[in-house]
């Protein structure tokens, strides 16, 4: 046995392995470990304490101070792959794209954006084959494009044994003061994949821990360009309506981008209070609640000039359905969709959507009123809200991740809205009831 443990800080995943060795539940005769930490003092801690821990078990420790993506690095570029087994709770930071680190990690074949992306990616790199590899990692790999050529390396070097996920966002980890949902991933190097356990728990008490074994294609679906890692919540798979949510966009006719004003690049042409030649600038406040444009005092702009160096960025008016890219950690859904009524413009001719808005729209056009209210509805609805969270761990939601869905007819949609567009009020019960009601 040849344990990797990369940043191992004070050495406790490598105790709990040693845990289960001396309970007898690991048959390994002798073994040895790597210990890596950047850290010189959390790796002094963690030698006196697994020093102390191993003593009834015939292992070799080996503390390595430094940085270990370039230590990892060497190694796989001199062909080792030295490890039966790697346990770690890897750092989570952004990775710069003109780095050194990212350069360093281009030259094995390894691109990612986060330090605990690289971190598993180098270890899945140093294992033997039959290795297995359990980490501890943030939810956002699952979803997104930044995230894809990660997702890829990883399916197209292990197989997915299981995944644990933690129900509370913040019990898990709370005296780490980690609020980003995380699970615990447990592949196997260059071996044949099959079904997949997936498990939840409250928390890291592992009390009302229960699992359920899954297909594969439930979890990482092969036609899927993008591989979404959609995992099911509560041991189960969200169930469709009906038959017919099986459309992409394209198929009816629909596109989504991100909102193409960024405004710190064209302040120039940004106004808090509209202008004669302005259109409106479009942000997530301007459609909290029953909506408001322009709002008074807001800290950010309400319009943004119409000139020949903006008019390729703005819209015409008429109906559109934006989702805002970020959601609050309080929001009770991932996705959080709301019309643009061109009446709410007047006669105003364009509009401009921030970059924190992904923008439904027909070839930058405007969609009919009831299919925009009807696709709306579909969004909001909490089975909508049951997929995402499959995919997406956080409180982002790209264009990408809507991308990826799939929608009623167009038909359908129209329907859909003309009902809702019939109400007074819309409430989650509501929106929930007409969908039963269409896609039963």
């Amino acid at each position: 046995m040849y344990l990797l443990d990369p940043g191992a800080g004070q050495g406790a995943l490598c105790r709990a392995f040693f845990s289960r060795w001396k309970e007898s539940s690991l048959s390994f005769q002798d073994g040895r470990l790597d210990a890596f930490d950047i850290d010189p003092d959390m790796l002094s801690s963690a030698r006196k304490i697994l020093e102390t821990d191993k003593d009834a078990i015939p292992l070799s420790l080996n503390f390595i101070q430094g940085d270990f993506i370039e230590q990892a690095v060497i190694k796989i570029l001199n062909h080792e792959r030295p490890y039966s087994h790697a346990i770690l709770n890897p750092p989570y930071r952004k990775i710069n794209s003109s780095s050194r680190h990212r350069k360093l990690l281009r030259d094995v074949g390894i691109e990612t954006v986060n330090l605990y992306s690289a971190f598993v990616a180098l270890s899945v790199a140093m294992l033997a084959k039959g290795g297995q590899i359990v980490a501890i990692v943030p939810r956002s790999f699952c979803n997104g494009p930044y995230y894809r050529p990660f997702r890829q390396f990883i399916l197209s070097h292990t197989s997915i044994l299981h995944i644990h996920l933690f129900e509370s966002r913040n019990k898990a980890f709370e005296d780490d003061g980690i609020l980003q949902e995380n699970v615990i991933l447990a592949l196997e190097r260059d071996a044949q994949q099959g079904d997949v356990v997936v498990s939840t728990s409250t928390d890291g008490d592992m009390l009302d821990y229960t699992a359920t074994s899954h297909c594969f294609s439930a979890i990482v679906n092969p036609g899927d360009p993008e591989s979404f890692f959609r995992i099911p919540a509560n041991g189960g798979a969200p169930q469709a309506h009906s038959n017919d949510i099986c459309h992409t966009l394209s198929d009816i006719g629909i596109e989504v981008s991100t909102g193409p004003v960024v405004d710190f690049r064209m302040k120039d042409y940004l106004h808090r209070t509209p202008e004669g030649n302005d259109a409106p600038l479009l942000y997530p406040a301007h459609f909290r609640g029953h909506g408001e444009w322009p709002i008074a005092g807001f800290k950010r702009f309400n319009a943004i000039r119409c000139c020949p160096e903006t008019v390729k960025l703005l819209y015409p008016n008429g109906y559109y359905v934006v989702v805002r890219r970020m959601s609050s950690k309080e929001e009770k859904r991932r996705i959080v969709a709301s019309v643009v009524d061109p009446s709410r413009f007047h006669e105003l001719h364009w509009l401009g959507f921030d970059n924190h808005l992904n923008v439904f729209h027909s070839r930058k056009r405007w969609l009919p009123g009831n299919v925009a209210h009807g696709l709306a509805t579909f969004l909001n609805s909490s089975f909508i809200d049951s997929i995402v969270r499959r995919f997406n761990g956080h409180t982002q939601v790209n264009a990408t991740d809507l991308r990826a869905l799939r929608y009623p007819p167009r038909i359908t949609l129209a329907r859909l809205g003309l009902l809702t567009r019939e109400q007074d009020v819309i409430t989650q019960d509501k929106i929930d009831r007409f969908m039963e009601m269409y896609l039963e």
